[in-house]
């Protein structure tokens, strides 16, 4: 029997205008081995814990990823919803503005790029905002929340800890960490930016490591 042609649909032709323009693919960087740790930084094996000195405690089951704003099709997922998406394994670096880095770090989870085809952007759309379970927020240009970046749920083949993040957390490996939101709680696609918690405080706003980009004036 022949294949059967896809049905027409407009997240069909969204994904096949997004391929024609190369939206969202900035492609991986491979660095040489010399060049792996950016500047300033040094590499430890620890994970060290850092956050705003409140670890919400929420459940998987209490969990909920609410995905809304400059989208044509808003989510809402329960934790079994979400894990019932397509996943997918990588591993990564982590960098921290605090000037630590550790290599290797085994994820799994949703890829982004996964979640824009479920809630399909506005072509307006050019910011998300990152909200979690403890308040904080964090933004991301939409380039950047698409290119090769995770909604992780395990580490290293383990669940993520609550003091880690879980049960879900951003990881966007080519940032300082502090773009990576802990305890997911919403992402809020905008028209316009909107700094977050850090980034009103002082940070900068896009934070690339190599580019030692840690607080506004660098």
């Amino acid at each position: 029997m022949a294949d059967e042609t896809p049905s027409d649909s407009k997240l069909t032709r969204t994904k096949e205008k997004w391929a024609r323009e190369g939206r969202f693919l900035t492609g991986k960087i491979t660095r040489p081995e010399d060049q792996r740790l950016p500047p300033g930084q040094h590499l430890t094996k620890d994970w060290p814990v850092l956050d705003l000195g409140v670890v919400p405690p929420v459940s998987r089951e209490r969990w909920r990823l609410d995905v809304y704003g400059a989208i044509e099709s808003p989510v809402f997922w329960t934790f079994d919803e979400f894990i019932a998406q397509k996943q997918a394994r990588f591993t990564s670096d982590i960098h921290c503005v605090t000037t630590w880095s550790r290599y290797d770090n085994e994820w799994e989870g949703l890829a982004t790029r996964e979640l824009l085809a479920a809630c399909q952007p506005r072509e307006d759309a050019r910011f998300v905002t990152l909200h979690s379970h403890d308040g904080y927020t964090t933004n991301l240009a939409l380039e950047d929340f698409a290119a090769d970046a995770l909604l992780a749920h395990s580490w290293s083949g383990q669940p993520l800890t609550e003091e880690h993040g879980g049960p879900v957390r951003l990881v966007v490996p080519h940032l300082y960490f502090w773009k990576s939101a802990k305890w997911l709680q919403a992402i809020e696609f905008l028209t316009a930016d909107a700094p977050g918690f850090w980034e009103v405080r002082g940070y900068h706003n896009r934070g690339d490591p190599w580019a030692e980009q840690r607080y506004s004036d660098d």
